[in-house]
């Protein structure tokens, strides 16, 4: 009897920057590349090794150091693919290329929400479909990635009210 394929993963995370709107805070979050800028703790290490900055097709190397089951810190690293961009709906797709973190197929999407119509206020939300990567438990990763949003938020918010002062 063949093997049943196991079912994709799929999870979502949800931030909210209230003093700043999605117009505000999407020069920020289009920038690729420049992950390691909102979350320095998690992933301190994100450049361009593809591709033309802004363009579909882009690929970024990211890297960060995870404790294992050991007690030793090591790194994790992944390559990520730009497959899609809407600046009109404020939001972008990727999709992990090569990995050492246990993903077969990872795609994450982050888009902009508006808080409304005063003009201030916005969500991250930021979705994922993936196979189940070795070692992680699907808590584990929509934790992860719920810190991650959060982080970013807090980082891009603060950023922005500084460049108002």
């Amino acid at each position: 009897m063949a093997e049943e394929a196991a079912a994709k993963w799929e999870g979502k995370a949800n931030a909210e920057l209230k003093a700043v709107s999605a117009d505000q805070v999407w020069p920020l979050l289009s920038d690729f590349c420049g992950l390691n800028r909102w979350l320095p703790e998690q992933i301190p290490t994100c450049y361009l090794v593809e591709g033309v900055p802004g363009q579909l097709g882009q690929i970024r190397y990211c890297a960060g150091t995870a404790s294992s089951s050991d007690g030793h810190d090591r790194i994790i690293w992944a390559t990520e693919k730009l497959v899609s961009m809407d600046p009109s709906m404020k939001c972008f797709s990727y999709e992990i290329v090569e990995n050492n973190a246990g993903f077969k197929s990872y795609v994450g999407t982050i888009r902009l929400i508006d808080g409304g119509g005063d003009g201030a206020g916005c969500k991250i939300e930021w979705s994922f479909v993936a196979d189940p990567p070795e070692g992680w438990r699907q808590e584990d990763l929509i934790s992860y990635i719920q810190s991650c949003a959060n982080s970013m938020a807090k980082r891009m918010e603060e950023a922005l009210l500084l460049q108002c002062k």
